[in-house]
């Protein structure tokens, strides 16, 4: 297995390095051992370290290392490339009661990283084990994904390598999803709509406008906007169109020239990035639009061979990924992806995090099937 290492990096051993990881472990220890290495965003080398070392005697491997990102890959000349894809960062700790080191608690193994997704990232190397799978493999095992996009794996390889995954077929990330899958993702617009008034006293109105009261007409129209469904390879994807925040007003006794109404357009993945801020200058025309960002969604892909093996191997139910995941990136590269892992999403990044441990089994077998 050949290492191609950022010249930036340089690990030396030390006594609170972790244990190396086991990967003929069960998936539920393995998930335990990986989560029990803290790798808070931006602290993710240690996990990064005993992933890269665990890979490292897989002969059927060739690993590139990215900062904190790794990509391993398969070369045996199969039809077909798949990508198997997971963060290995984490929010941070809770401190009372705190969330690590893991534990059982009956069926659910309880700690931070097990639902977001460690569980997934377990699943992904004990794939990474089979040594002659149905089509070739990238596995992806990236820094980042908390916080800002600049920090984002993904996007590094984007940037630096997008080779490593720009000639696969199909994606899978890991996130958790219940062990369902969910195809695509929805895209994702914040804008602000402002209205503009005069200062004026508050006690002399009539020598000012005031720039709130017209808001109301910018709330007005979204109550009366009536979001789609779309239809996107036979996936429904409920589009929505909100006000998350407002700001206005300097002074309890002035008159406020200025409103900003913060909206959240959420839109299927037909729709490209700049139809969905036409869109939204359209229905806010007269007042001043300024979009803040824009992330376009992803189509699941599921018209492909790639997809359609993959759901078929699985047998389980198959829904729209109704939020915005990693699975865009994906897309920008030109690859159609899912999202497909262990753990309740509602208890990720929740002070009682935990997953059952029948998904992390049933997540494991699925995707063994599916590389026989």
């Amino acid at each position: 297995m050949a290492n191609d290492l950022d010249d930036n990096r340089t690990h030396e051993a030390a006594p609170g390095d972790p244990a190396p990881l086991d990967l003929t472990a069960d998936v539920v220890s393995l998930t335990a051992a990986l989560c029990d290495i803290e790798s808070v965003s931006r602290d993710e080398q240690r996990v990064c370290d005993a992933i890269e070392s665990a890979l490292e005697p897989l002969e059927h491997l060739t690993v590139t290392r990215i900062g904190n990102t790794l990509v391993a890959r398969t070369e045996l000349g199969r039809d077909e490339r798949v990508v198997l894809a997971g963060h290995i960062d984490t929010v941070p700790l809770t401190v009372d009661p705190p969330n690590l080191p893991t534990h059982r608690e009956g069926d659910d193994l309880w700690g931070r990283g097990t639902v977001d997704m460690k569980g997934g990232v377990a699943v992904q190397l004990k794939a990474a084990l089979v040594a002659e799978p149905s089509r070739d493999l990238t596995f992806v095992f990236y820094e980042g994904e908390e916080i800002d996009s600049e920090y984002n794996g993904l996007l590094h390889i984007q940037q630096q390598r997008p080779d490593l995954i720009e000639d696969a077929d199909f994606a899978v990330l890991l996130e958790p999803t219940g062990s369902i899958v969910e195809g695509g993702c929805k895209g994702t617009l914040r804008a602000e709509v402002v209205t503009k008034g005069i200062a004026a006293h508050s006690a002399r109105p009539w020598n000012g406008h005031n720039a709130i009261h017209d808001a109301a007409e910018v709330l007005a129209r979204l109550a009366e906007y009536q979001p789609e469904t779309v239809v996107v390879d036979g996936l429904e994807y409920r589009e929505a169109m909100n006000a998350v925040g407002i700001t206005g007003g300097i002074a309890g006794n002035v008159i406020p020239d200025r409103c900003v109404v913060t909206v959240n357009y959420r839109y299927a993945p037909d729709k490209s990035e700049d139809d969905a801020a036409a869109l939204v200058d359209q229905l806010f025309s007269g007042f001043v639009v300024t979009i803040k960002d824009n992330a376009g969604g992803a189509r699941p892909g599921l018209d492909l061979p790639a997809a359609q093996g993959f759901v078929a191997a699985l047998g389980v139910d198959v829904v729209a990924k109704q939020g915005w995941t990693d699975v865009a990136r994906f897309a920008a590269m030109g690859v159609p992806a899912v999202n497909f892992g262990p753990g309740d999403p509602n208890l990720a990044h929740h002070d009682e995090e935990r997953c059952p441990v029948p998904q992390l089994e049933s997540a494991e077998a699925a995707l063994l099937r599916w590389l026989a």
